[in-house]
């Protein structure tokens, strides 16, 4: 799915950042370059729901027990 039509970036994008350790919204922002003139900025005004599946990629979130206690 894409989330970034201006960027052409993909929900996969995301969730490689976030394996990648970008899970801030500020480096997210400056990673895909959603404060450039040439964006139109609506994914930098949802940045929270990116920044959140960013951080769901991360390798230890799967393992996180306050995770798995937290869905009980």
């Amino acid at each position: 799915m894409y989330i970034c039509l201006c960027k052409g970036l993909t929900e996969s994008d995301i969730r490689q950042a976030g394996e990648a350790g970008l899970t801030e919204p500020e480096r997210l922002i400056t990673r895909f370059g959603w404060d450039d003139s040439d964006c139109c900025g609506r994914c930098a005004d949802h940045i929270d729901c990116a920044a959140t599946l960013a951080a769901e990629s991360l390798p230890c979130f799967a393992a996180c027990p306050a995770r798995s206690s937290s869905l009980t």
